[in-house]
Formats: structure tokens, C-alpha cells, sequence
């Protein structure tokens, strides 16, 4: 397969259609590279772009920075909504945030007054889940018009809440129905989204950082993304994908403990509308609960472990884990924090590793979740291509599909 060169950080992606309007099915190309591919190869520089942007004094970020301040000192709750791939988003947009709300000393900690917590849209939609006067409701829409998402925004501007989106174009529908938009510009051109992750992302790392009042390395972040573009990683990545994408391997389980539970969940949605195998996410406990008795061989097991916060105890229980899947006979990968690899027998992993760079001088849930959001991304990528599957059309260009999809709307 091909090597990756990191993209030219100068040359944007497109930006969202003007007027707006939602995005058609992406051409198909017949083979690699695919839309999705040219994707990954631009995060680094979209990451670039992004962040020095976002970091200016009085930028959208700096602006929700402050709105997230004033819930957190009066004790308010703060909602991160989603769904599909802005669900995870939404879940990376709160771990972000409670660890820079810890940095910053502010009088908000999970159960404890009030909290900043990622809830699905459609849940966050219903009256019982709104936060009421003094709350906020932040929105992960990366083109701004879902549904659900866009009735949690409604439901949160009638229950007195502020609302707040992320989202690619402030001309959406999700952008008018709120009172502060985080407009990322570069639009995502495949359907199994990439860029549709990172960007709320690292909208969250430039919040976290205005909240706390310290400054994001941003060469930092562009250099972790830049990680898993290299001849070596993405070497690592091949070997990995051909193992689980043997004929025998006919779901996946991925596991993960700490902030890569929300990498290991966006890799299961990945592996499922990309590459059209079943897949689960589990919590790295949780997995030796009971679910050990439906994994045999055609199981095949991938371990996120990127976060260094508890990294200790997370890799001993890893540990655990691994020697299990090997008892099973489980075709066993990982993505692995360099540092955290040091620790784990490769026997442990027959099916291969991608290692990750630790970056200290981010806070730890972003460190974790860019350095894991590249090889998730290419790790999808290698599987549909070495299955034949296309993955820019999440399967929408088969009628059956395409009619489902439509009669669930």
C-alpha cells in the first residue's frame, strides 16, 4: 500500500456550500485513494489552521470559554450533545473540558453541583435531561443538520438554557439555533468522517485552554497527528489491518479504559459504516464481566491505551485482558502509546501495533485523543481496502441500505 506524506498545511479544504446546504453522497473514485484518505492526510494541517485561529482573544472559543466559566460558577450543568461521529465528539468535548475546568480551579467537578457531561442528542432533546436556566447546551454538529441534535438545541433554548455549536458553517440550521457558533470552515468530503471528529476535537483543546488560561502547543497537537501519518506508523497500520481483515475475523471488539474510551468507541462506528464488519466497543473492565463468553476466533480484538492519566493500573488491567485474548486464541491488536508499549509483550498483540508518541506538554486527554484519532482513521481506511469496501459512502450507495436509512427518517 501506498505511504503517507502528510499534507501541505497550506491548502484548506473545501468550506461548506454557500448558501448552505447538506452535502450530496461523495463521488465514487473506484478504488484508493479514497475521499476518506485525503482526509487523514489533511488533519495535521487542519489542525494547524484550527488552532491558531481559535486561539486569538475574542474568538468563538474564547467566547464559549466564558460561557462555560459562568455555568461552572454558578454551580450549572453543561451538556455536550451528538450524534454518530459528533456523539464522540461530543464525548472527547467533555473530557476535555473537566480536565481543563480541574486546571483552571474552577468550583465544578462531575457530581459535585454541576458537570460538563456528553449526552446523546436524542436524550438531551427530552425535557427531563435539560439543564434549565443558567445551563448550557453545546451542540457537535459538523454540518448542522441532524435532526435530533438540532431538537436538543430547541428543547434547551425553551427551558431557558444558552446554546452553543460547533459546527462547519454558521449558516446551518444547527447555527441559528444558537447563541454562540465555533464555525470550523473545512467540510468534510467523505461520509465515514475523519475531519467530522477532529475538528470538535480540537475546538475543545482551544476552549479548554482559554478556560484555563494557558497556552495550547499547537505544534504539539499538529506534530501527534503528523505521527500517524509516517512511513513507520503507517507501515504498522498495514500489518494490523491485514491481520484482522483475514476472511476468519467476523467482528471486533475494541477496548479501552480513561479518554480512549471515546477512541474506541469512534473506532467501532468507524469499522461499522467503513468497512461494513460488526464491531463493539467495551470498557477495558467491563470486557472480563461476562462478554468473555461470546469471543472465540472469529473475534478479532483491538486495545486503545494512549491516555497517561492512571496509566499504571490501566496497564496492568490491559495486561489482563491480553493474556485472556490469548487463552481464546483472539487475532489481538493495539494502539499503543509508545511509552505504554514498553510494558506489553508483543506476544500479547500477534496481530500487530501502532505506536503513538506520549506529548507532555498537552493536557492529558488531548495528548490521548490526538495521538489516537490518525491510526483509528487509517486503521479503517486499511481495513476497507484490503475487504474491497469503499468507505466514503457508508454503504448509502447500496439501494437496500440507502431505503433503510430513508425509511428510518
Amino acid at each position: 500500500m501506498e505511504t503517507i506524506e502528510p499534507t501541505n498545511p497550506e491548502a484548506p479544504l473545501p468550506g461548506p456550500p454557500s448558501p448552505w446546504a447538506s452535502t450530496e453522497m461523495p463521488s465514487r473514485r473506484g478504488g484508493p485513494p479514497y475521499h476518506m484518505t485525503d482526509m487523514i492526510r489533511a488533519e495535521p494541517g487542519l489542525a494547524r489552521r484550527l488552532l491558531a485561529t481559535l486561539a486569538r482573544p475574542g474568538s468563538p472559543a474564547d467566547l464559549l470559554a466564558g460561557a462555560i466559566g459562568a455555568a461552572a460558577t454558578a454551580g450549572r450543568p453543561v451538556l455536550v450533545v451528538g450524534c454518530g461521529t459528533s456523539e464522540h465528539g461530543a464525548l472527547a468535548f467533555a473530557e476535555i473540558l473537566r480536565d481543563a475546568a480541574r486546571a483552571a480551579g474552577l468550583p465544578w467537578t462531575l457530581g459535585a453541583g454541576g458537570a460538563a457531561t456528553a449526552v446523546q442528542a436524542f436524550e438531551a432533546s427530552l425535557e427531563a435531561a435539560q439543564p434549565g436556566p443558567g445551563g448550557l447546551v453545546i451542540a457537535i454538529s459538523h454540518e448542522g443538520a441532524t435532526w435530533a441534535t438540532n431538537r436538543a438545541l430547541e428543547a434547551a433554548r425553551a427551558a431557558g438554557s444558552t446554546t452553543a455549536v460547533v459546527t462547519v458553517s454558521g449558516a446551518s440550521p444547527a447555527a441559528a439555533l444558537a447563541d454562540i457558533v465555533v464555525a470550523t470552515d473545512e467540510l468534510d468530503q467523505s461520509w465515514c468522517h475523519t475531519v467530522g471528529y477532529l475538528s470538535p476535537i480540537l475546538v475543545a483543546a482551544a476552549v479548554g485552554a482559554h478556560l484555563s488560561d494557558a497556552e495550547l502547543d499547537r505544534d504539539a497537537a499538529a506534530t501527534l497527528l503528523a505521527a500517524g501519518l509516517a512511513t513507520e506508523a503507517v507501515a504498522a497500520t498495514d500489518r494490523l489491518a491485514a491481520a484482522l481483515a483475514d476472511d476468519g475475523v467476523r467482528r471486533l471488539i475494541v477496548v479501552a479504559s480513561g479518554a480512549d474510551r471515546t477512541a474506541a468507541r469512534e473506532l467501532t462506528l468507524k469499522v461499522e459504516e467503513g468497512v461494513h464488519l460488526a464491531a463493539a466497543m467495551r470498557d477495558l473492565e467491563t470486557l472480563l464481566h461476562g462478554h468473555l463468553a461470546g469471543i472465540d476466533a472469529q473475534t478479532g480484538l483491538v486495545l486503545v491505551l494512549t491516555d497517561r492519566a492512571g496509566r499504571g493500573p490501566r496497564i496492568a488491567r490491559a495486561l489482563g485482558v491480553l493474556r485472556a485474548a490469548r487463552e481464546l486464541g483472539l487475532p489481538t491488536g493495539a494502539i499503543l502509546a509508545d511509552v505504554a508499549g514498553e510494558a506489553v509483550d508483543p506476544a500479547l498483540t500477534p496481530a500487530g501495533r501502532v505506536s503513538v508518541p506520549d506529548a507532555p506538554t498537552l493536557p492529558a486527554p488531548v495528548a490521548s485523543l490526538l495521538a489516537s484519532a490518525v491510526p483509528l482513521q487509517l486503521l479503517t481506511e486499511r481495513l476497507a481496502i484490503a475487504r474491497g469496501v469503499d468507505p466514503d459512502p457508508i454503504r448509502r450507495d447500496e439501494p437496500r441500505y440507502l431505503a433503510a436509512a430513508e425509511t428510518a427518517e
